[in-house]
């Protein structure tokens, strides 16, 4: 048995996931005409926020792959 700890982003139903840099954040902002408070919102202990050591605020990026639909990206906002 390893000791190595694994990732919960290394799981296959879990989506890629990273956060995005500030300039990154207000590119989408304007591109959507939005504002931070407007995205979906993902409770900061959620695991995936807690793996990728995210705080209140940050915007996380997900990439869902489906053999539908395709490559998916949605944002959530850490509260």
């Amino acid at each position: 048995m390893s000791s190595k700890k694994r990732s919960i982003l290394d799981h296959v139903f879990v989506p890629k996931a990273r956060i995005l840099k500030k300039e990154e954040v207000d590119a989408l902002m304007k591109k959507y005409k939005i504002t931070v408070d407007m995205l979906p919102k993902i409770l900061e202990n959620d695991p995936v926020v807690v793996e990728l050591g995210a705080k209140k605020g940050d915007v996380i990026e997900f990439e869902r792959n489906s053999p539908i639909a395709g490559k998916s990206i949605y944002y959530r906002v850490v509260v």
